[in-house]
């Protein structure tokens, strides 16, 4: 992306801000499976809690940031939860992007993408007058 997308886009990666308090002082505490990256801030100042925020590896999307790492963030819990991850289950399976509004978004039959035509109602409906 160029100088100028960095400037002007919050959208698709870290901003120019984000890009300058990372490199201040704040550190990496991790990374998932995805390459998104985990910071913290290395100083706090007295009864505030500690700065926790990620850095996506690609579009910024926040479905893609795993339940584990959402918990970190929220400040569900204070370690970094690589150091006490349960191991995975044979169920689990991996991530899937949320493709809402794009060509891949499921879209029923009469939906406008779809052309619009739908199923012509049956006789069991009977339209709600205010006047029965």
């Amino acid at each position: 992306m160029s100088f100028l997308g960095k400037i002007f886009t919050w959208w698709d990666g870290a901003t120019i801000g984000t890009m300058l308090a990372t490199a201040r002082g704040f550190e990496q505490v991790g990374t998932d499976a995805q390459g998104n990256k985990y910071y913290r801030s290395k100083k706090q100042k007295d009864g505030q809690r500690e700065r926790r925020w990620v850095i996506y590896n690609g579009a910024n999307d926040s479905s893609r940031v795993p339940s584990e790492w959402h918990g970190w963030l929220h400040g569900s819990f204070g370690d970094v939860p690589e150091s006490f991850l349960p191991p995975a289950k044979i169920w689990e399976v991996d991530y899937t992007p949320n493709v809402t509004g794009t060509a891949q978004a499921y879209r029923p039959a009469g939906a406008l993408e779809r052309g619009g035509q739908r199923a012509s109602a049956s006789g069991d409906y009977e339209a709600w007058t205010p006047d029965s």
